[in-house]
């Protein structure tokens, strides 16, 4: 398995201030000026003294946010989406990078669970990784050959459930369920649905390519999704088919 690792851009930010100071001298006390006429007054130069203040406030407040506290990174997984018979592998490729069907980011730390040969076969999961400190923090993703194209929404989200307990019982129980259609640069359509219960929380992304239907799920518990919900949004956003 290829999985090129690829940190998402980590940003410094530089923070200058320039404060200038102009020093106007005291007024002239004509009574503690010399008598002799001839007494030149020496003032400081003003230009000189504005521009080294400035020069010494801007290095005192330059600040550098280190690359520790920046974003999330993550990897990229290439899925190969492989039938039950053709699992582990296509006759010794191990390219999956050029063999890839679709991609999506994983969490830095996730770790893979590895799908059996019959579970690939009897419900389609193709991939999954999970959160090592709460596994049922996870991403996954199924697919199902011989579709050309999507059915309406209600029909396929309640076909995904069949064949996947957890989804059934989180549909039954849900506060919401949330759908939208929306398409890739490509004009690719994609099924959105969001659902909401008082457990848990799902996000899940549907498409139809090459004859396959490939649906990419984010689940977790409710307390992990108001934690990670970025982090959680980010691997959701980020499936999509390729090739």
């Amino acid at each position: 398995m290829a999985i090129i690792f690829s940190p998402s851009a980590l940003f410094t930010t530089t923070t200058t201030t320039t404060t200038t100071t102009t020093i106007t001298p005291p007024p002239l006390n004509k009574h503690h000026l010399p008598i002799q006429s001839t007494t030149k007054l020496q003032l400081p130069n003003l230009t000189t003294t504005a521009i080294t203040l400035a020069a010494a406030t801007i290095i005192a407040t330059t600040t550098t946010i280190p690359p520790s506290l920046a974003a999330d990174s993550y990897a990229i997984y290439y899925g190969t989406a492989a039938s039950a018979a053709n699992y582990g592998g296509y006759g010794g490729n191990s390219d999956k990078k050029a063999s890839a069907e679709y991609i999506y980011d994983i969490p830095e730390g996730w770790k893979e669970r590895l799908v059996s040969k019959v579970e690939k076969g009897t419900n389609g999961t193709d991939s999954e990784f999970y959160n090592p400190k709460k596994k049922t923090e996870k991403e996954y993703l199924t697919f199902l050959g011989g579709l050309r194209q999507l059915a309406p929404k209600e029909a396929v989200l309640n076909n995904l459930a069949l064949s996947d307990v957890n989804l059934q019982d989180l549909i039954a129980s849900a506060d919401s369920v949330t759908s939208e259609e929306t398409k890739d640069d490509k004009g690719q359509v994609y099924y959105v649905y969001e659902i909401d219960g008082p457990s848990a929380h799902s996000l899940i992304s549907v498409t139809c390519a090459k004859n396959k239907l490939y649906a990419h799920f984010v689940m977790a518990p409710a307390a992990e999704w108001k934690r990670d919900q970025e982090t959680l949004k980010h691997i959701h956003e980020s499936f999509k088919t390729v090739g």
